[in-house]
């Protein structure tokens, strides 16, 4: 895994945390096609793994990310633009099949980042200077947002006459409040890190590049200490419990310990405890990329 090339990102585990680094810092990290097939695979392919227990999601460059690229908005056939022929070539028409194309273009981007919540692992983003666009769709999808002093945010899609429509007004008004985030996807406006740290949306800031990665890749590490059942346990729990009431997220935590629950786990912690050491905890069971 952590030697198959990718054109948008380099893949590393160190220790158990999965570093997934966006490598196309000449442009601003922005996202291409290539871009929207690999990220799934790669999270895919960590989470399955079974060894990988945190994930931290970063960048090379001044920026974060900036969003799609302008040469996807240029290419009518990956946006599903109006102009898409139909497979077999005829004159364009037929608007129900071409908006049903665009429809389905539109869920298969969304994919791309509930990849980030479904994995078994938690995911954490180190985010410097951009992130706009597309970028915080991005973020939004992961658990935790780490940022540098000089980072900021925009949901830029108002500013080009669009609705976003990747996850920041479906995820966003669940990590702060909706009044902020229907302000800036009306208004466009840059967000600054300190603003999004006030409302909770960033966990904390850094003064540089290098010491916000070295301080996301030890809360990563922090978290792959643990047991990797119950990280998943509580990442399932959350995601549950966020889009359903108390009630049916009591039921689901005690269905899933009723399940999941590991006294071994439980066994080794205490002991590790009483003997003053770091707990060892066996990795998840890998999952087959085919099932």
């Amino acid at each position: 895994m952590a030697n198959k090339a990718h054109e948008c990102f380099t893949v590393e585990i160190v220790d158990k945390v999965g570093l997934v680094t966006m490598n196309r810092p000449e442009r601003s990290n922005s996202m291409i096609a290539s871009f929207w097939r690999e990220l799934p695979e790669i999270v895919d392919d960590l989470s399955n793994s079974g060894n990988v227990r945190a994930m931290v999601l970063a960048a090379q460059g001044k920026n974060f990310c900036s969003g799609m690229d302008l040469e996807v908005f240029g290419n009518n056939d990956a946006v599903g633009g109006s102009d898409i022929q139909s497979p077999d070539n005829k004159a364009q028409g037929h608007p129900s099949r071409r908006n049903e194309r665009f429809r389905s273009t539109a869920l298969k981007l969304q994919e791309t980042f509930t990849a980030l919540e479904r994995a078994r692992m938690p995911v954490l983003s180190a985010i410097q200077g951009a992130c706009v666009g597309g970028g915080i769709d991005m973020v939004s999808a992961t658990d935790m947002r780490y940022t540098t002093e000089n980072a900021w945010f925009c949901i830029h899609e108002i500013n080009i006459a669009m609705t976003a429509d990747v996850g920041t007004l479906q995820r966003m008004p669940k990590l702060v409040p909706e009044g902020i985030v229907r302000e800036l996807a009306y208004t466009g406006r840059r967000w600054t890190a300190q603003e999004a740290k006030a409302a909770g949306f960033v966990n904390e800031i850094y003064p540089n590049h290098e010491t916000l990665l070295d301080a996301v890749m030890n809360v990563a590490g922090e978290i792959a200490s643990k047991s990797p059942m119950a990280v998943w346990g509580t990442k399932q729990t959350m995601h549950y419990t966020r889009d359903h009431s108390v009630a049916d997220g009591l039921e689901f935590i005690a269905n899933w310990n009723a399940a999941m629950f590991d006294t071994d786990d439980m066994a080794e912690a205490f002991t590790a405890s009483i003997e003053k050491r770091g707990a060892e905890f066996p990795d998840l069971w890998p999952l087959s990329n085919g099932l």
